[in-house]
């Protein structure tokens, strides 16, 4: 990937350019020392002069009015610019050059200024050390803060409620309310000349004197250094959906990815550049330069992979796709330049300013082609039936034929923050994180929400999420990473407010899904890690870690981020950019799709031919998960878990099916199913008796309450229990009914064998499950 660079062959300004914006993703204002704001037209290549300023204005900074305030492109936002000057004012005008406000802000220059992203503040840093927030309409509020020395550069978080700001060698993060304390490091050892930190990915970037660019997360911690520069780095700047960034120094102009390694060295002969804008869709750059020339940048080389298929943006509007495994090559002319694009699951997507193209990988030469209501689709997420885009106005799913299938929304949406780590989409589901980070949000593919339409609440703040790919809708699953980098995999159709968490491991870097199996690849405490079937934790925990594949990391390099995870193919980026390609043993997803084709006989040859402890653990989970006893039996056995095998024996004796579904889920660990089948069922005995042998003494009795019966057996058996530990009653409603029952142990025994002659006495049933003796 790298930049294809418009140079103008005679310079649009006579000084230096300061200031560059986009009005639109063919139009950029630019402003320099002249004292002239110019506006050119990207398409007919012209350029004239907007207005004059007057000859004692020296514009220092620019930024546009958000134009995606309160979701979307709205009517009524105005189309506004603020500029700071070097006389310590900064100036509100309009689009056509009208001055609409001008105050008094710093002592000495107006460095910096940031509109804030809901469109109602503006924060200006100074050459005075202080950084002030004024109103939309440009009335002051606060002076934030006071630093020692000139503040050079300023941004905005995702929310608004703080701002990032450099001064000297240092980068602070200053809250809005009193009440929070500052974050302040050192980052450098030269002065910072340029700072940024993007709303997606939430990553601060840093250049400066020392001739470095930095990577550093929300809380100061560093996560990218680079080398030493020939020169300072004069200009950074963000890709608005945070998949890049842009360097600027002396005849230099780098593209990075978002974690740090470089794409791209340009060496055009612009002297320093001195401003960079992106563009909304995040395809092209303008940079102001000190030559006073304006260069355009347009994103090109653009690489993806998926399985054979190789897919290169040559041009802006070419693409060229190449069959690995017969060599066969298409080219995909399109009408505009493809400001996105992905592939999977068969189908590759490309999105232009106004259409969505869908190619299918069996043929290129009949596009499903839809017209997109947005210009600047941020983000495409796909899944085997359908893929979901977003744009500033709101997220979209369609199907592959082009049919627009729904657009969830819920309140408080903000697009404009959301990534991949933060959406997910199934053949079923759709799971979105909230912007309060702490809540996921559900829907169905029709885009109701699911449930009662409550969102799923961690107590911790979520990373990432991803949904997984395999099976039905009612057995979907979330995996999620929360800030303590703690791996966590939940329903996402919970009964009820009864949504089982369970957590996976611990210190996970990242996390990916397979593509056909419920399988799930991260990279775990410096370990390349794959949980085979993660959904035995809802069977037995202590199985997981006998059914997961580890493999020391250090081989991938530092940090290796992870792709993708294709049968079994595992796709890895390592720190320095370069793609690594590991292969896990193909076992494993032989036997989901037997077990996922219900060949339970299958499965137990292929355990048996290949004699490995994992794949007997996935199939005892997997067994019991479907209530295949005998398999389960088999698997167990294998694991010399001796215990269980005869627990599973006693279960299969049981005449009852839902007597054994109920043990089935207490094999499980899960009480309350157990308990709500027996209820479910009628059989309150069976439900009593499960509540006594857990010691649950209170929910027992009050079951025998509601039910009028076996009130006697409840109290007998507490009763035994306090004179077998030389105890005395201290519960309530035990003292209360006490005095009411007359405890005879031999009646009870009596009353509970008829019990169970009853049940044995009951019709057979055909079904399989579990049930044990009481």
């Amino acid at each position: 990937m790298r930049f294809k660079l418009t140079i103008p062959n005679q310079p649009k300004h006579n000084e230096p350019v300061n200031c560059v914006g986009w009005t639109s993703a063919d139009e950029v204002y630019s402003l320099g020392d002249d004292h002239v704001i110019m506006k050119s037209n990207l398409i007919n290549n012209e350029a004239q002069k907007l207005v004059e300023l007057s000859p004692d204005v020296f514009p220092t900074d620019m930024h546009w009015f958000p134009k995606s305030v309160g979701g979307g492109k709205k009517a009524g936002v105005p189309e506004i610019f603020a500029i700071g000057t070097a006389d310590g004012k900064f100036m509100i005008m309009s689009k056509n050059g009208k001055t609409e406000k001008s105050a008094e802000a710093h002592k000495g220059a107006c460095i910096c200024l940031r509109w804030s992203y809901d469109g109602t503040m503006l924060v200006t840093g100074g050459e005075d050390g202080q950084v002030k927030l004024w109103s939309k309409s440009g009335m002051l509020r606060s002076a934030l803060t006071q630093s020692s020395g000139p503040v050079y550069s300023i941004a905005w978080s995702a929310d608004n409620d703080s701002v990032l700001f450099c001064s000297g060698k240092t980068l602070t993060i200053k809250p809005l309310s009193a009440s929070a304390k500052q974050n302040t490091w050192k980052a450098h050892d030269g002065i910072i000349l340029k700072c940024d930190w993007n709303p997606v990915n939430n990553l601060i970037i840093s250049g400066g004197e020392d001739c470095r660019y930095k990577v550093w997360d929300s809380y100061g911690r560093q996560l990218y250094s680079s080398y030493m520069h020939e020169y300072p780095i004069t200009c950074l700047s963000w890709a608005p959906d945070g998949e890049l960034f842009a360097i600027g120094s002396y005849n230099t102009l780098r593209l990075a990815d978002k974690l740090g390694w470089s794409y791209s060295l340009e060496k055009p002969n612009i002297g320093s550049i001195f401003s960079m804008s992106w563009s909304s869709d995040s395809t092209q750059i303008a940079c102001g330069c000190g030559s006073g020339q304006v260069v355009i940048g347009n994103l090109i080389e653009r690489r993806l992979e998926w399985r054979h298929f190789e897919i290169i943006v040559t041009d802006t509007k070419h693409i060229k796709v190449r069959n690995c495994e017969n060599d066969a090559k298409e080219d995909l002319d399109l009408k505009d330049r493809v400001i996105k694009m992905s592939a999977g699951f068969g189908y590759l997507i490309i999105i232009t300013p106004t259409q969505c193209y869908i190619y299918s990988v069996k043929s290129f030469n009949t596009p499903a082609i839809t017209e997109l209501k947005e210009a600047c689709v941020t983000l495409i997420v796909q899944s085997e039936k359908n893929f979901l885009l977003i744009d500033g106005g709101g997220i979209y799913v369609y199907s592959y034929d082009g049919r627009l299938v729904s657009s969830p929304k819920w309140q408080g949406m903000r697009t404009e923050i959301l990534n991949i780590n933060n959406v997910s989409i199934s053949n079923d589901t759709i799971a979105v994180r909230d912007s309060d980070h702490k809540n996921v949000y559900f829907f169905e593919i029709n885009g109701k929400l699911i449930g009662d339409g409550k969102p799923m609440t961690h107590m911790v703040e979520i990373s990432e999420i991803a949904l997984d790919q395999a099976g039905n809708a009612n057995e979907r699953k979330l995996a999620f990473v929360d800030k303590n980098r703690d791996l966590y995999i939940a329903n996402v159709r919970a009964i009820g407010n009864n949504r089982k968490i369970c957590k996976l491991g611990s210190n996970i870097h990242n996390f990916v899904w397979n593509d056909a199996y419920n399988m799930l690849a991260g990279i775990a405490d410096s370990r390349f890690t794959i949980w085979y079937f993660p959904n035995i934790v809802y069977v037995d925990k202590n199985l997981l870690q006998r059914s997961i594949y580890q493999r020391d990391a250090s081989d991938f390099g530092k940090n290796p981020a992870l792709v993708n995870f294709l049968g079994n193919h595992v796709t890895m980026r390592t720190a320095d950019g370069s793609i690594i390609h590991s292969i896990i043993p193909p076992f494993a997803s032989v036997l989901l799709a037997y077990i996922s084709s219900n060949k339970w006989e299958d499965a137990l040859k292929l355990c048996r031919f290949v004699k490995d402890q994992s794949l007997w653990t996935i199939l005892a989970g997997a067994a019991i998960y479907n209530k295949d006893l005998d398999t389960a039996s088999h698997a167990y056995a294998a694991l010399n878990e001796v215990d269980k095998v005869e627990y599973i024996e006693y279960i299969k004796e049981s005449p009852n099916k839902d007597i054994k579904n109920a043990e089935t889920a207490l094999l499980c660990g899960n009480f309350q199913d157990a308990e709500g089948i027996l209820l479910q069922s009628n059989l309150i005995f069976r439900a009593i008796m499960l509540n006594l042998y857990q010691y649950n003494w209170e929910r027992a009795l009050e079951l025998a309450v509601k039910y009028q019966n076996y009130v006697e057996i409840v109290i007998g058996f507490r009763q035994r229990y306090l004179e077998e530990y030389e105890k005395k009653e201290t519960l309530k409603m035990f003292l209360k009914y006490k005095k009411e029952v007359d405890v005879d142990m031999d009646m009870i025994s009596s009353l509970i064998e008829k019990e169970y002659i009853k049940e044995r006495e009951a019709r057979p049933s055909e079904s399989s499950g579990l049930s044990r003796k009481y």
